[in-house]
């Protein structure tokens, strides 16, 4: 059985689920990535689990990874050979995403709004993506995966990095 390193949870849910719920399976996902705060190599997350998470659970139509100038061209390359849309920013990240995370949800196209960091800043976001009636998933790893944030979102993914024991269930 393949290892996985990750678990979707329906916020409230302390268990694991075998499967995403029925009505959220196969819907179409908008995906923003916090680079400098997620894709860090003390947590080892790979690019490809993200997705890979997020394909179980729907489609992704628009991906985009958030980094800084000092985002090493490895990483760049990596985003790209995901077929996800690398965004380089001078300076810090937070005002790019939050405008990124606004365009997918005024975008008809998209029913899910996927935000992977572990920020509480971006809780107006999940908060606002609610409103406009789409639903919401929040990614992140520990140490530092803001509660509010998990308590916010619709479900959680909860990554896991190099120090955590791997889950074998999903």
């Amino acid at each position: 059985m393949k290892e996985t390193l990750f678990k979707v949870l329906r916020r409230g849910e302390k268990e694991v689920e075998a499967e995403p719920p029925k009505h959220v399976r196969g819907k179409s996902i908008g995906l923003i990535i916090d680079g400098p705060n997620i894709l860090r190599k003390e947590f080892g997350i790979k690019l490809e689990d993200i997705v890979e998470a997020l394909e179980r659970i729907g489609k992704i139509r628009v991906a985009k990874v958030v980094l800084n100038q000092y985002a090493p061209q490895g990483l760049i390359e990596a985003v790209v050979n995901q077929g996800l849309e690398p965004i380089i920013v001078a300076g810090d990240t937070d005002v790019r995403i939050a405008i990124e995370a606004m365009e997918l949800i005024y975008n008809s196209d998209v029913e899910v709004i996927a935000l992977a960091t572990r920020d509480a800043d971006f809780l107006p976001l999940i908060n606002e993506a609610k409103r406009k009636g789409k639903e919401t998933i929040a990614i992140g790893v520990e140490p530092g995966f803001s509660v509010a944030l998990q308590n916010a979102a619709d479900y959680v993914i909860r990554m896991e990095g190099k120090g955590e024991e791997r889950a074998n269930n999903f």
